[in-house]
């Protein structure tokens, strides 16, 4: 009897780390994926910084639109991705195809759309926004530029989100780094003048066009990893190949399959963007050093949950594939476990950044004033990572089994409830510090609230049931 038991305990043990293994074997790409993802925006704002303050201001000001559009892109490839594991978690391979061909035409139908809106708005947006006169013109040209690659990200997004939900991670986070290389290497060609290369004796020809050659190196890496993204998931992936034949018109059960993902998610992230221009609106008149400070605090932080990110999206492919094969056990126990390494490597991320933040700062700006505010948010922040990994990796698990509309409520309720409340009630007595102290109290509320909602499993009771 004895000898059964632990047997038992040794066989559940061995099983345990297999699973865990897979959340790591999954995660890792994911989280260089996101790395090369933000890594691109640091390209753009340090090349586009050496132009001076009023470039850096232009992209800055547009910043939020653009990542307001990006996220409405996710959402869309989410809504049928999630489909797609499922599908593929329950053997069903050609109706996996299926998805993927509806979802093709879909997400183009909406890439155009974005794209035509993002046009007509060009010219309107930095107005509207309360630009100066003086970044109006490159602030107008980036977004007009940007809004003509939605298209691109759109389909990036789509076929990124088909492959990492059969499985497949390697190829995503690849094609993201090429993507980065890509950047660097158009934004140099566009940005700055002619090119000396003294170890070969050449020059080669720049096009010195500011700001928008910015944006038009970005776009240009956004189409060529869109190609490439694409024909890896309908020419190369052995589970979502497509071959001929098969379904191209979108069903309503597949349409509403994906709405009922996709927009509570564009909710989400309409609310996350508007919380972030009200967040920079009480920054804003607190002076120079604090909103220097905070934004490069916002960037410096970046770096503790873009790991976060990475388990999250390999918990939305192990929870759906799990749930498609209707392996409920199986699905509650890679949530747990995703949130619990999220938890673990966010939290080594946040005593890493609470050491290091002087050094941090001090390469980030040669100014006292803004390093020693800088540092005394950052170090407040820390505090509340290992929280803001709960809801980072519980968002992700609740995407797997079709759970969006509750997440998407609880972002709202923590973000304008707690957040943005606190925030301006602590600036005009405590300053910037008071900010930070809001996120860091709101990110705290927000990982006990996903916690919570994970804990209690009623996203697993009424998962949704993918026809």
């Amino acid at each position: 009897m004895e000898k059964r038991e632990k047997t038992a305990v040794s066989g559940r043990g061995e099983e345990l780390r297999s699973q865990l293994g897979r959340v790591i074997e999954l995660s890792v790409p994911a989280i260089l994926a996101e790395i090369s993802s933000m890594a691109m925006q640091y390209i753009d704002a340090a090349m586009v910084g050496s132009l001076g303050a009023n470039a850096s201001a232009s992209i800055g000001l547009v910043s939020t639109s653009t990542w307001l559009m990006g996220g409405l892109c996710i959402s869309v490839a989410t809504g049928f991705s999630v489909q797609t594991a499922h599908l593929i978690g329950a053997g069903r391979l050609e109706d996996a195809r299926d998805v993927l061909r509806q979802a093709l035409l879909a997400a183009l139908a909406v890439g155009l759309l974005l794209c035509a809106a993002g046009v007509a708005v060009s010219g309107w947006l930095p107005v509207w926004l309360g630009g100066e006169e003086a970044i109006l013109a490159d602030a107008s040209s980036y977004f007009l530029i940007y809004a003509c690659a939605l298209p691109a990200v759109q389909m990036r997004q789509l076929s990124g989100s088909m492959l990492q939900c059969s499985g497949n991670m390697k190829t995503p986070s690849m094609l993201n780094a090429l993507m980065c290389g890509l950047d660097v290497v158009f934004n140099w060609l566009l940005i700055f003048p002619d090119h000396h290369i003294p170890f070969l004796g050449i020059t080669i020809p720049g096009a010195e066009m500011g700001v928008a050659g910015a944006a038009l190196g970005t776009a240009l890496a956004e189409w060529v990893t869109a190609i490439l993204m694409l024909s890896a998931v309908c020419l190369r992936s052995p589970k979502l190949k497509l071959t001929p034949g098969g379904r191209w018109k979108l069903t309503p059960q597949c349409a509403a399959a994906a709405a009922k993902i996709a927009v509570p998610m564009a909710f989400e992230h309409t609310v996350l963007c508007g919380a972030q221009i009200a967040s920079t609106k009480i920054v804003a008149p607190l002076g120079t050093v604090s909103i220097a400070a905070n934004s490069l605090a916002v960037t410096a932080e970046s770096l503790c949950y873009l790991p976060g990110y990475g388990v999250a999206a390999a918990a939305t492919t192990l929870v759906g594939q799990s749930l498609g094969a209707k392996r409920k056990d199986l699905a509650r126990r890679y949530a747990r476990l995703s949130v619990l390494l999220a938890v673990v490597l966010m939290g080594a991320a946040a005593v890493l950044m609470f050491a290091a933040a002087p050094a941090v700062f001090a390469l980030l700006t040669p100014d006292m004033a803004v390093r020693e505010l800088g540092v005394r948010v950052l170090r407040i922040e820390a505090f509340a990572e290992p929280l803001y990994a709960v809801s980072i990796a519980a968002a992700g698990a609740l995407r797997g089994a079709g759970d969006t509309l509750i997440p998407s409520l609880l972002n709202l309720a923590s973000m304008w409830g707690v957040r943005i409340t606190a925030a301006s009630l602590l600036a005009p007595r405590l300053g910037l510090t008071g900010v930070w102290l809001a996120m860091c109290g709101e990110l705290c509320v927000r990982g006990i609230l996903f916690l919570v909602r994970l804990l209690r499993e009623k996203w697993l009771e009424h998962a949704m049931e993918i026809g």
